[in-house]
């Protein structure tokens, strides 16, 4: 009886060893599994995109916001702590691990008119925040020639890109030499009726001399190409990628998630900011 209740005992103690190791292994496979199932998190990245700043709008274009607004928007996003950044912190963040603030907001200038230079440039100086601007660079070249200073249609001189560059709160991006126009060709599509290797021999060419022209006038080497229209074809991409682009801008209006793959620096999406409505209602409207 004394045998036969120690190998009762034996045996038990051996079961609840087992049980124990079971659920100790359970345990920690579940929490292995949790971990590896758990979705990558991401910095969400709102870009806004403006274009023509004047304090008069009688063509009523979606495409002009007025100094006023533009003030009232800078303090909007200092009030909700926003941090303005560039691409270039952006970029650092992806590929290098380089901490973003807490509330990370890129803001664009599309086409680089002179008024940008009057109204947009002296606001984000005075409330310390930074703007990236994207050029048209054959708009540059001529309003560097003559007939600058025009604040309704004239585009920023080489001197006046050059200033605002070396500032410190501007940074300057390719959005093509010129390719700028919605007839015949839309931005820097591929037209129906070229080839790929015509489009892309095209398009190396239009980039190339605005990576030139820029580095010539301005002393800077882009990394960032903004899609005019938001126009992209598939067909660019080798183009782009070939020539050092690290990132490109569209014009889909999308918050980004930026994670350290070096893809989602491509197709960034932009919010286009509107006249006629309140910084409290549009960036409400847009963060959702």
């Amino acid at each position: 009886m004394f045998f036969i209740g120690k190998v009762h005992r034996g045996i038990l103690a051996a079961c609840l060893a087992v049980a124990a190791g079971l659920l100790i292994w359970g345990a920690s496979h579940t929490a292995a599994v949790a971990v590896q199932e758990q979705p990558v998190k991401g910095v969400n990245l709102p870009v806004i995109m403006y274009h023509s700043i004047l304090p008069y709008n009688t063509s009523r274009s979606k495409y002009i916001v007025s100094p006023k607004t533009l003030e009232n928007d800078l303090v909007y996003l200092q009030q909700q702590h926003f941090t303005t950044v560039t691409m270039q912190d952006v970029i650092a963040y992806v590929k290098d691990g380089t901490e973003l603030p807490e509330k990370p907001i890129l803001i664009t200038f599309d086409d680089g008119y002179y008024n940008n230079y009057v109204y947009a440039y002296p606001l984000f100086k005075k409330y310390n925040m930074k703007m990236m601007l994207s050029p048209i660079v054959h708009f540059s070249e001529l309003f560097s020639e003559k007939d600058g200073g025009h604040k309704t249609y004239s585009h920023a001189t080489w001197d006046q890109l050059s200033e605002m560059q070396q500032s410190g709160v501007v940074e300057i991006e390719n959005h093509t030499y010129n390719l700028h126009s919605q007839k015949g060709r839309l931005g820097a599509k591929k037209l129906k009726t070229e080839n790929t290797q015509e489009y892309q021999v095209m398009l190396r060419k239009d980039l190339q001399k605005a990576q030139s022209m820029i580095k010539e006038h301005v002393g800077v080497d882009m990394n960032v190409f903004v899609y005019p229209f938001g126009a992209v074809s598939p067909e660019a991409l080798p183009v782009i990628r070939s020539l050092g682009f690290e990132a490109t801008l569209t014009c889909e209006a999308k918050m980004n998630v930026l994670t350290h793959s070096e893809n989602c620096l491509i197709g960034l999406g932009r919010f286009l900011r509107p006249p006629g409505e309140s910084s409290a209602a549009y960036f409400s409207r847009i963060m959702k």
